[in-house]
């Protein structure tokens, strides 16, 4: 990694309330392993999947957009796991949410995710941007320092 992708991550990582874009119900699932790690480091994650009611114990929203107001203001990262393809209008509602109260002030695509369009959409309203990293694997490499 770049050190300065470095700084963004370890900046990212100090970000507590998280929405996680496609968190599955299924154990089995990387967003569900990763949104259970964060948990249980201590992160507090908001579920954004239409599909689901509950998942980890949290209520979940069909989207960004559909967020309480007070949540709304709480979200600090928004970490994406969907196709690239997906990300634009997933990071469409970040900036709208961002413009309007000032955050989310991040946006994670996940390991495998890539999305210029997408990237710098979010790096122009503001938004720190991270690409095909995993949130659960940067966390662990700093819990191990």
């Amino acid at each position: 990694m770049s050190s300065d992708l470095d700084r963004v991550v370890e900046k990212v990582l100090e970000m507590k309330t998280i929405a996680v874009v496609g968190l599955s119900k299924d154990p089995a699932k990387p967003s569900h392993d990763v949104a259970k790690f964060m948990q249980g480091h201590g992160y507090r994650i908001v579920p954004i999947n239409p599909t689901v009611d509950e998942v980890l114990g949290e209520k979940s929203y069909p989207s960004l957009l559909k967020l309480p107001d007070e949540l709304k203001r709480e979200i600090e990262a928004v970490d994406i796991f969907r196709r690239a393809e997906d990300v634009p209008p997933i990071v469409a509602e970040a900036v709208r949410l961002h413009s309007e109260a000032g955050r989310p002030k991040a946006v994670w695509m996940q390991l495998g995710i890539v999305n210029e369009e997408a990237a710098r959409a979010a790096t122009e309203s503001g938004m720190d941007v991270v690409m095909d990293r995993c949130m659960k694997i940067e966390l662990n490499r700093r819990l191990s320092r």
